[in-house]
């Protein structure tokens, strides 16, 4: 017969995930055990292995409820501007606010996803492509000119990544400027500079390409030299 869950269960196990993700930032995921985790809970290790089998689970679901969680909100922030310009301000403060008390978990995110079974891994990496495209749908949306050039709007999106995913490394709440101050610079610096910038990396491509001999002058220089 089935174990019958207690009606606190889901209670416990979020309160299971958030000391989990804090051990983890803080011990790295090889260094944390599932004792250590159960002695944080203040429950036993027999009781830990009622909610979870394996600290690969435990990972799992730290990342999978972090990463809906974003998703959720990005969603619903994107779902409120039909203005380009306006969903990626939007979108961008949304992110920054669903960061607030989540550095653990953004940190253990960004450093242990990559140590999960490659399932699991592929779970994650689909929520965090989905973050991706609506980003990258708010700035091609916003820069028509931008929109036409993919090997530009990749490297847009995730520099605009860039900039929020590593803010919790410097930022702090009430010093300085506000998540959402923060989140309307990183958003403007590529609304603003986004076509100069590629418009120039464009030029410098050229310029390297054209200053780089190809294998056939190459060739033929060794040839002169030979003879």
């Amino acid at each position: 017969m089935a174990r019958t869950r207690a009606t606190d269960y889901d209670q416990k196990r979020l309160g299971i995930l958030s000391q989990s993700a804090r051990l983890f930032a803080q011990h790295g995921f090889t260094g944390t055990s599932i004792t250590m985790i159960a002695e944080a809970c203040g429950v036993s290790k027999a009781l830990m292995y009622h909610y979870y089998n394996s600290k690969d689970d435990v990972l799992f679901d730290v990342l999978a409820d972090h990463l809906k969680h974003l998703v959720a909100l990005v969603e619903a922030a994107a779902a409120t501007e039909t203005d380009g310009r306006r969903r990626l301000v939007a979108i961008c403060t949304a992110l920054l606010d669903a960061y607030r008390g989540a550095d653990a978990e953004h940190q253990v995110q960004i450093s242990s996803l990559k140590l999960l079974p490659r399932a699991q891994q592929d779970i994650l990496k689909e929520l965090e492509r989905r973050l991706v495209t609506i980003f990258s749908e708010a700035i091609a949306a916003s820069l028509p000119a931008i929109a036409k050039q993919p090997d530009a709007l990749k490297p847009l999106t995730m520099s605009l990544f860039g900039m929020l995913n590593w803010h919790y490394l410097w930022f702090r709440d009430g010093k300085g400027m506000t998540r959402e101050a923060y989140a309307l610079l990183a958003a403007n610096l590529i609304l603003a500079g986004a076509e100069d910038a590629v418009r120039a990396a464009g030029a410098s491509a050229t310029t390297s390409r054209a200053t780089v001999p190809t294998k056939p002058a190459i060739a033929k220089k060794k040839a002169e030299k030979a003879r």
